[in-house]
């Protein structure tokens, strides 16, 4: 009795070949990407050296129609304006949402294909001697009738939109929180200078009531005040450049540059514009890039409820293949399609128009609080303006002349401490109310402006760098 073993290896070859064949064309290879932090800081570092990048987008944002200044040269310092185009080019948070609207465009780009064919082999070697190789190929594929791949573009298109109306946003909001940072860095530094000055005059009148106490004519007690008051001064000078250092850390993380640039900056307070406006709630509609956020968030909703309904309409699963079973040779046909009657996709479908819901009411109780931020904004500004506004004609004024009247007393030998310090003291205080009342005022100005919005439907900054990118709304 002899033994047959089964034939060699070789037949297989060809299956194993052609499927290897298959992965390699259609598959994507992995290609690594360290992260080197070190690299990273030395871009950080160079920003405002290599300022080609910069001049080459703040030319593109004039193009744009963007108010921007004309020439970009951070030797001759960093102005607000200038400032705004460093916030929009490397603030961090408009990086990271680049990168998001990124993952969506990628999502959009890869929507609606259809599923792989799927192929099989059974292979089966009966060990008889006389018995063939069987085996069976076959083939499927799904045929997308239901119309539910072209509903998967349009909701990705949304998702992506959506995206791009949040990235839009953060820019709006990135060049508000600048304007306020700004404003509160340049009042810091008004402070400190205000206080200097004091200090100086303190000084000054230190050295005459020196004079006086040596002549008789005002008595160690009185002297003593003026010396507290100096001491008292200079202590707050030295808390002055703490909130000036923290100030310049806030302006610094919002314009995404290094600790170098802060010699650059120069302290002045922005300005605002706000358009005329005669329909608030329309301008709010067309214009507001939060409300925009929530109006493409909720087209989304509306075509993944559309993609949900598809679903429960079934797709065709076409196959075919060819075998072989005892030396007889066949061709094989199967179709298959699900009858959507126990399941039907009720789940997700009733999730999605509850979703949608849930969009429509955050899209509404959004506009009904930005129309009542508006007012209040509106409210505040007018307040502040008519507060600014008599500090600046009134009070102000009114003490610088007290304050010239007793320095020429002082000159001509009459002092009076006590009137001196009063003086002084309101003096300072009502110049640092006055350049809070500024702040107060640009915080309410910029507030309004925040919720009206551009003047015109803003897309996303366009950006021309490796990674997170935006060019002409469409991430690279």
């Amino acid at each position: 009795m002899s033994l047959h073993l089964p034939p060699p290896a070789w037949r297989w070859r060809p299956v194993i070949s052609m499927l290897a064949a298959l992965l390699l064309a259609s598959c994507q290879s992995y290609e690594p990407a360290p992260l080197n932090i070190g690299d990273y800081h030395d871009t950080l570092e160079v920003r405002l050296i290599d300022t080609e990048p910069i001049t080459a987008f703040a030319q593109r944002l004039q193009i744009e129609g963007e108010d921007v200044p004309s020439h970009f040269d951070p030797s001759d310092g960093i102005s607000y304006a200038e400032g705004e185009v460093l916030a929009l080019f490397y603030n961090p948070q408009l990086r990271i949402a680049r990168l998001e609207a990124g993952v969506a465009m990628a999502t959009r780009d890869t929507a609606g294909l259809w599923e792989d064919p799927v192929f099989g082999f059974d292979g089966a070697e009966i060990l008889s001697p006389s018995s063939p190789f069987e085996f069976g190929l076959m083939g499927s594929l799904t045929i997308p009738i239901s119309g539910r791949l072209e509903v998967e573009k349009d909701r990705a298109t949304a998702a992506y939109e959506a995206q791009l109306r949040t990235l839009v946003d953060a820019e709006w909001q990135t060049r508000a929180d600048l304007r306020r940072a700004w404003a509160r860095w340049a009042a810091v530094a008004a402070q400190a200078e205000l206080l200097t000055g004091m200090i100086v005059e303190l000084q000054r009148i230190s050295e005459i009531a020196r004079h006086l106490e040596v002549a008789g004519e005002l008595n160690r007690v009185e002297r003593r005040l003026l010396q507290i008051e100096l001491a008292d001064r200079r202590m707050q000078a030295t808390e002055m450049d703490l909130l000036l250092i923290d100030a310049e850390n806030v302006l610094l993380d919002i314009l995404g540059l290094p600790p170098s640039a802060v010699q650059k900056l120069q302290p002045s307070f922005p300005g605002v514009t706000i358009s005329e406006v005669d329909d608030v709630t329309a301008r709010l509609i067309e214009s507001n890039t939060e409300l925009a956020v929530h109006f493409a968030e909720y087209q989304t909703a509306e075509d993944t409820l559309r993609l949900e309904i598809k679903k429960q309409f079934p797709d065709i699963v076409i196959g075919s293949g060819y075998g072989t079973e005892f030396n007889d040779h066949r061709v094989m046909f199967g179709i298959s399609v699900p009858v959507p009657i126990l399941n039907a996709n009720r789940a997700g479908i009733a999730e999605a128009r509850a979703r949608r819901e849930v969009a429509r009411a955050e899209a509404e109780t959004t506009f009904a609080r930005l129309y009542r931020s508006l007012a209040a904004a509106q409210a505040e500004l007018r307040t502040n303006q008519t507060q600014r506004e008599r500090y600046e004609t009134v009070i102000v004024p009114l003490l610088e002349e007290q304050s010239s009247d007793i320095d020429r007393i002082a000159e001509l030998g009459e002092l009076d401490v006590f009137v001196l310090l009063q003086t002084i003291t309101r003096t300072l205080s009502a110049k640092q109310r006055l350049i809070d009342l500024r702040v107060d005022e640009i915080d309410a100005a910029t507030a309004v402006r925040r919720i009206l919005g551009p003047d015109t439907r803003p897309d996303p900054t366009p950006i021309e760098e490796q990674t997170g990118t935006i060019v002409d709304g469409d991430i690279q």
